[in-house]
């Protein structure tokens, strides 16, 4: 799924299964620092440092395509604001400043974005929309919870405002307390499987779709529209 079409200078976003982008020719934990390899020998079970992992290597391939550069020569690091510690938190590209990067992962899928212009991306496993729906009441505003609520599938259309804002907060434009501040109802709740759907949000670009092939909802948002790129092969 691309939408190669776009503004090649835009903002670039990535959805992916955790195995496949281990199975990516470029991939390998040769591409991770030493403090990232010791943050991913931290998860007790395979399948988190494998995600950890693959989010590592996924954002570096999407800010390799950025700047038309292999991703071992890119390094990546991270910066917690509130405890200092670099081993967790926004992450950056220390050679390449000008450059913005994001990431997240979930059981068995990740996603990644890189842009020259601040980017925050999000993905959730849509099997998990049940559980994240009981946390509606505290990051909904009323007007978006009346909204979910009316919605025929509920937990779908809450997990849809769910990674925009979760988006948010890695954008930097909001932050865990500030969620229910934040009023998307006038965003469509629905997104078409496999077609990538552009909205606006005040002065922000918002990029979502439903990846029906790994079962997961995405959103990227950035001041400038993103665009999907494929980076690794679809599954056999």
């Amino acid at each position: 799924m691309t939408s190669e079409d776009q503004d090649p200078h835009a903002p670039l976003a990535a959805v992916a299964a955790s195995a496949d982008v281990l199975r990516h020719p470029e991939a390998g934990e040769h591409l991770l620092t030493p403090l990232e390899r010791e943050r991913a020998a931290r998860f007790r079970h395979d399948s988190g440092r494998a995600d950890y992992t693959a989010a590592h290597i996924l954002v570096r391939l999407c800010a390799g395509r950025l700047l038309g550069v292999p991703a071992a020569a890119l390094t990546l690091a991270q910066n917690c604001p509130d405890c200092g510690k670099a081993d967790h938190g926004r992450p950056y590209l220390p050679d390449h400043p000008d450059v913005h990067v994001s990431l997240s992962h979930t059981n068995g899928v990740v996603a990644a974005a890189a842009g020259h212009r601040p980017i925050g991306v999000d993905v959730e496993l849509t099997a998990r929309s049940g559980a994240l729906l009981d946390v509606a009441g505290r990051v909904l505003g009323a007007a978006e919870l009346r909204l979910v609520e009316a919605h025929p599938e509920p937990g779908t259309a809450f997990l849809r405002q769910w990674v925009r804002k979760e988006s948010l907060i890695k954008l930097g434009r909001t932050s865990l307390d500030g969620l229910a501040a934040v009023d998307l109802s006038a965003l469509p709740l629905d997104v078409p499987a496999g077609r990538p759907l552009l909205s606006r949000y005040q002065d922000l670009h918002l990029l979502d779709w439903t990846d029906a092939a790994h079962g997961a909802a995405v959103s990227a948002v950035s001041t400038a529209a993103p665009r999907v790129v494929l980076l690794t092969p679809p599954a056999a």
